[in-house]
């Protein structure tokens, strides 16, 4: 039996708008095949061994929560680096996102990243909220990504990949028309809501890729009814995208 164990990293410091739900449908997914998912939740004095877990997940949390999580992550910087470059397939939601960055310059601080990916975020004026529709492509496949954003951080992407171009909403900066990061097997996204049950693509990407990674082949994942996801995704960008 297939089985992949799932790192939630931090969940009672960093769990806004219902980030959970993205663990839910990881393990769900792989349950509804047969398959078998281990989940491993760590707080804040826990070590973690990367090389034990299959998909980390890093949600999102208030700039103190942030702060506190960066502390703590920068002591073992070195592991979770070489995770992600081996191909560790890591899914990062806002705050998390920013924390895989050089850094987050708020106006009168200055919060160290992990410069996992070559990022940098900046506090603007006024948040950035609203419902987004994004396009995107993953293994070769085109579809579009529906989500909720609430971020106060402008982040440049440089010369990374986008996650998506935004269709409607705000994005990275509300001014490049890019949507979070994806490097190797790591997705850096401002999307919450969660991200994961109402964009299912995404999560069975993720889970295809773990589980190549952790056993050396492509698994076929057998296809799900996933009717009910696609009908309310649809609805998100036929009202919304719609209208940009």
């Amino acid at each position: 039996m297939y089985q992949l164990t799932i790192g939630h990293l931090y969940p009672d410091l960093l769990n806004l708008y219902g980030d959970r739900g993205n663990i839910a449908a990881l393990t769900n997914r792989l349950l509804w095949r047969g398959m078998d998912a281990k989940v491993v939740s760590f707080e804040l004095q826990d070590d973690i061994d990367f090389s034990k877990l299959d998909i980390v997940f890093l949600g999102g949390g208030s700039d103190r929560e942030q702060q506190l999580v960066c502390n703590r992550l920068l002591e073992q910087k070195d592991a979770f680096t070489a995770y992600v470059e081996d191909g560790g397939v890591t899914l990062a939601v806002c705050g998390g996102y920013q924390l895989l960055g050089r850094y987050y310059q708020l106006k009168e601080e200055t919060i160290p990243g992990l410069s996992i990916l070559d990022i940098t975020t900046e506090a603007g004026e006024g948040r950035l909220i609203g419902n987004v529709v994004l396009s995107t492509s993953l293994d070769g496949r085109a579809f579009q990504v529906a989500g909720f954003e609430n971020h106060g951080g402008r982040t440049h992407i440089g010369d990374h990949l986008p996650f998506g171009k935004v269709a409607a909403g705000f994005g990275n900066n509300g001014e490049d028309g890019t949507e979070g990061v994806l490097y190797k097997n790591t997705i850096g996204t401002y999307l919450h809501g969660p991200l994961l049950p109402k964009n299912p693509e995404v999560a069975d990407f993720l889970l295809s890729r773990a589980l190549e990674r952790k056993y050396g082949a492509r698994v076929v994942l057998p296809l799900l009814d996933d009717t009910l996801e696609l009908e309310a995704k649809g609805y998100i960008v036929d009202r919304f995208a719609s209208k940009a």
